[in-house]
């Protein structure tokens, strides 16, 4: 098996060129739509089926849902800090150590679930709020060193809830054999 497409089963994400305004109009209903369909997805799901990886070495799914709650909670924040700092510098988190902590490995994701729903809710109101200047409002990554526009950041996080999504069916296709 390919490790890197079992990693990136959607590819990885590659930043645009050109945004236009009927990208982050598709990628913010992308977004909007992530917590329904994750819901719909795993909603009959065995504490057998949850705890499937979509990789070796990989997540269980539980742990896809979890981070996926963690991750869009920092998201939200980062796009609060653009549009009222200048350029702030995010915070970054190691995912992985969070992923392994007792609520990031729990079997019962009923609470990520609504974390999702009430953070995506809020995001999406914000989202669609936006004008030109708040899609060009930047971060920048403490990590990276680079600096992030918000409309490029819409377009991550919709590859990112596709990206996740896409590991969630690949761990139920091999039902368990990693």
């Amino acid at each position: 098996m390919d490790i890197e497409k079992l990693k990136f089963p959607i590819g990885k994400f590659i930043k645009a060129e050109i945004i236009s305004n009927q990208d982050v109009l598709t990628w913010i209903e992308t977004i909007e739509m992530f917590p329904s369909k994750l819901k719909n997805m795993i909603s009959n799901l065995s504490v057998e089926e949850l705890n499937w990886k979509y990789r070796p070495e990989g997540w269980k799914i539980k742990q896809v849902i979890h981070h996926c709650a963690d991750s869009h909670i920092n998201s939200f924040i980062r796009f609060k800090l653009a549009l009222t700092e200048d350029n702030p510098t995010i915070k970054p988190y190691d995912e992985a150590k969070w992923a392994i902590l007792i609520d990031g490995d729990c079997d019962d994701i009923s609470a990520s679930l609504l974390i999702l729903e009430g953070v995506h809710a809020r995001w999406i109101m914000l989202l669609k709020s936006f004008s030109a200047s708040h899609l060009a409002k930047t971060f920048t990554h403490p990590e990276s060193k680079k600096t992030y526009e918000l409309k490029e950041v819409i377009g991550l996080y919709a590859w990112h809830c596709n990206h996740h999504f896409a590991h969630i069916e690949q761990a139920l296709m091999h039902k368990g054999k990693f």
